[in-house]
């Protein structure tokens, strides 16, 4: 049986000007003494086990391989520590997860023939196949002061600018640092530096990249800046505003609203979204382009180029929610975001399920969907939600193409008490594209999660 381990915390390429391994040790002799009892008494921890079944079948192109399909069963066991007592809060959190492949082939794995990319599922082994199981530990060193706190070490970060994958068997995972300050009222003041990512089907870390900077044996980054501001104006309207910025590759600037907005019979939710990307670094220059320091897009030479604005309405009445969205791309390059070509995420109402994001130069796209609530009928616990959505105007060699994909989910989380923490999942995807070198795709996922607290 072959392995893939390598524990984030132990990763000889992860520097920080603050040696954040004596900032663990810190916490945890401090959490010896008496005056750790917040750090023992306030802690928890769950385990999460996630069986996961992924079926994508190409319906046309002739690379291989033609169909992926690979089963696996997740454990992801998560630690959160309180915080030691008096106006100095240190604390620690540990993340441990292990993924075994149950099935894969071959001729089903996304890199049949080639190591330097992690597979959809798995990663992949020397002779081009899945390994049997892949792992990795990442602890989180953490310190509050007040309503602000600061912390150092795996991150999962949930922002407008950079988002984990938690798409496959294993999330994806960041190593660098994050304040979060809530000392002022109904606002929330973000800030920080991430180095490394670690991919949903990787135990390694990585430095940074976008798409078209070559996928694996291309240029990196090791030096994302980000901060941010979320104000809750009242209880029915947030307004944030964020930077993001790769070293050498992109700047982006984020403006968001959402709105709540309760009628004389129903429930109005307005999303709105614009993000502005600029090229930073040797992304600005010819040379540093020529170099590898590249985007994707039309005609852009590489360079960074790109306005996203999206808006998304969704009307809740009774179990029935409607919503209706639509998102324009302007300037040449695609939409950058932090994706090294082995899984990432974005924060767009057209990243569904398929991957394809429709964030390409000039894509126009309108989203429909329809999600309902079965316990309206008797069927606690199971809900629906139905998702189409149409690309237009993507700017090619071979003239404006488009792109449209259909997704189908049913979740059901059981209700018995003996069965608390278990939940089902059933996602249908359907892609169909005339954007060169996009493929048609028929997909199918099947999750099974069971979550227990531990403590």
């Amino acid at each position: 049986m072959k392995t893939t381990t390598t524990h984030a915390v132990a990763s000889s390429a992860y520097r920080h000007p603050l040696n954040w391994l004596t900032l663990l040790i810190l916490s945890c002799g401090l959490a010896c003494t008496a005056s750790a009892a917040g750090f023992v008494e306030d802690s928890k921890a769950t385990l999460e086990l996630r069986n996961y079944y992924f079926n994508q079948d190409y319906r046309n192109g002739t690379a291989a391989p033609s169909k992926q399909e690979e089963w696996g069963q997740g454990f992801i066991l998560n630690y959160s520590s309180g915080f030691t007592q008096g106006p100095i809060g240190l604390g620690l959190d540990a993340l441990g997860m292990l993924g075994i492949r149950l099935d894969s082939g071959k001729g089903t794995h996304y890199n049949p023939t080639s190591t330097n990319q992690a597979g959809f599922v798995f990663p992949t082994d020397g002779d081009g196949r899945a390994v049997s199981n892949f792992s990795s530990l990442g602890l989180t060193a953490k310190v509050r002061v007040a309503k602000t706190e600061a912390k150092l070490g795996t991150l999962r970060p949930k922002m407008p600018i950079l988002v984990i994958n938690d798409g496959r068997l294993l999330p994806e995972t960041f190593e660098g640092m994050q304040i979060t300050s809530q000392d002022f009222d109904n606002i929330t003041l973000t800030g920080g530096k991430i180095e490394k990512v670690k991919s949903r089907t990787s135990s390694n870390n990585e430095n940074l990249a976008i798409s078209g900077a070559g996928g694996a044996a291309g240029k990196r980054s090791n030096k994302f800046y980000f901060a941010g501001i979320d104000y809750k104006l009242n209880p029915n309207l947030l307004l944030q505003y964020y930077y993001g910025g790769l070293e050498d590759f992109y700047q982006q600037h984020f403006l968001g609203m959402v709105h709540n907005l309760a009628l004389p019979v129903g429930n109005l939710k307005s999303d709105l979204r614009f993000f502005d990307s600029r090229p930073d670094g040797r992304n600005r220059s010819q040379a540093g382009r020529q170099e590898g320091y590249r985007s994707s897009g039309y005609h852009n030479d590489g360079e960074v180029d790109n306005r996203a604005l999206a808006g998304m309405f969704t009307y809740s009445v009774g179990p029935h929610s409607v919503g209706l969205g639509y998102q324009t791309l302007s300037g040449s390059s695609d939409f950058p975001f932090v994706n090294q070509g082995d899984g990432s995420a974005t924060y767009l109402i057209t990243d569904r399920q398929t991957g394809a994001r429709f964030q390409r130069a000039g894509e126009d796209t309108w989203v429909a969907q329809y999600g309902f609530n079965f316990a309206s009928v008797g069927i606690p616990g199971l809900t629906t939600l139905v998702t189409y959505q149409r690309g237009d105007n993507v700017k090619t060699d071979r003239g404006d193409q488009h792109e449209w994909e259909r997704n189908i989910h049913f979740n059901y989380a059981f209700q018995a008490p003996v069965l608390k923490g278990l939940s089902v999942s059933l996602r249908n995807a359907t892609l169909r594209s005339t954007v060169p070198n996009q493929r048609d795709i028929d997909e199918n996922r099947v999750y099974i999660t069971y979550t227990r607290d531990l403590f």
